[in-house]
């Protein structure tokens, strides 16, 4: 039980923090904007020290593929197209509950406007007990709750891509290119297109989860759909550290050499910790996006053909970030569909694609859906003739209170 009275002795100085931070953070955002300018003007010189001395940055920095400065408005989406969502929930594995399993259930959407046909709204459930599907990942060193999340964004990848089969084949009967041909589509996913987790993988556990991802973004690509990831309050800061290279008092950028294990106390790093999402706030309208960044994310190097890029764009009630494929980025018509798309789903959704919510709220599982789950279960269990079932006496002692 929370002590409230503790807690408001401890919130006493909060309000006079947040306006000492607020100040300090108008400080960083009037010197990033003047250094912005300032390296709008060095850009290719940037550019080049950039990729001569990646291997030697001691920050993550993308490269802009735009001017610095870019602010593009978005077109608005045609009346006729398709969207599609996946999103993915669970249920983790407990040595306390009647067995050791995990359940992984990735919400659908498909979302037809202007075409007088029924969305698409459920569920898929799996569950995964076996025991290869259990202990498979302790090879290396990976727990089962872990693991359990990564299988879960392999699912939402496949998933997405089997919903671009049925819609491709919905609308020509067998041509995958129906998607171009007068029906746009989009396929979207809550969150990043760069995973992160890989990068502390060994190489065959990170190709079991990254081969099946790949596979299906090369599906949505054959069916000419864009992919999108749509990151709602971004904390990035990739696309300000490409200032980084302007603010570094070295005439060349090794961090290595001269800033061995410095971050936050560098030079070069005058407006931590500034984020990318305040800086383009100030430099978009609503309806704009900014210029095209190639993610410089180390775990990249194995996306092949599927490299990340980015943008920044001004949705009206925040400035999102927007990833997509270089499939994507480098085509004009799929990149404008993307974007078009992604801000009619936000107008609709009232601040947020209304899909990725729909997907969200399938795939979720709660309190109730967990108590029928593991019914169900001790249903079969007994029907198996297992005796003695039931949860450990610390969980059971759990679910009740003498107070």
């Amino acid at each position: 039980m929370l002590d409230l009275v503790q807690l408001a002795r401890q919130l006493q100085d909060i309000g006079q923090h947040l306006t000492n931070e607020a100040t300090a953070a108008r400080k960083r955002l009037e010197l990033a904007q003047r250094l912005l300018q300032e390296a709008r003007d060095r850009q290719p010189e940037l550019v080049d020290l950039q990729n001569q001395w990646r291997d030697r940055l001691g920050f993550a920095s993308a490269e802009p593929i735009e001017p610095l400065d870019t602010s593009r408005q978005i077109v608005a989406a045609p009346p006729i197209h398709t969207v599609l969502a996946t999103d993915g929930s669970q249920i983790a594995p407990s040595h306390h509950e009647i067995a050791y399993c995990y359940l992984i259930n990735v919400g659908r959407v498909v979302l037809h406007y202007g075409q007088n046909r029924h969305p698409l709204l459920d569920s898929l459930p799996e569950v995964f007990y076996r025991a290869e599907d259990l202990y498979s990942a302790r090879q290396w060193g990976i727990r089962t709750e872990e693991w359990m999340g990564y299988r879960r964004t392999v699912s939402e990848a496949v998933v997405l891509a089997e919903l671009g089969d049925l819609v491709s084949k919905a609308q020509t009967g067998s041509s995958p290119a129906a998607s171009r041909i007068g029906h746009p589509a989009i396929a979207m996913v809550d969150g990043s297109l760069i995973h992160w987790f890989l990068e502390g993988l060994p190489n065959e556990a990170r190709d079991r989860i990254l081969s099946p991802i790949l596979a299906a973004w090369s599906q949505l690509q054959a069916q000419h759909i864009p992919l999108v990831g749509y990151l709602s309050a971004a904390r990035s800061g990739e696309a300000l550290n490409f200032l980084r290279l302007h603010t570094c008092p070295r005439p060349q950028p090794d961090c290595q050499t001269h800033c061995p294990g410095q971050t936050d106390g560098a030079p070069c790093q005058v407006f931590a910790p500034l984020r990318d999402t305040a800086m383009w706030e100030l430099l978009l309208e609503p309806g704009q996006r900014s210029a095209l960044w190639r993610s410089s994310a180390k775990i990249l190097d194995c996306y092949e053909a599927h490299h990340v890029y980015f943008c920044y764009v001004h949705m009206g009630a925040e400035v999102a970030r927007v990833e997509f494929p270089a499939w994507v980025a480098e085509d004009a018509d799929l990149l404008n569909t993307a974007l078009s798309l992604t801000m009619a789903q936000v107008q609709k959704g009232y601040g947020y694609p209304v899909a990725l919510a729909e997907a969200h709220n399938q795939a979720v599982v709660r309190g109730g859906d967990r108590a029928r789950f593991f019914a169900l279960l001790e249903q079969q269990m007994i029907r198996a003739g297992l005796r003695n079932i039931g949860t450990s006496y610390k969980e059971a002692r759990k679910r009740g209170s003498i107070a």
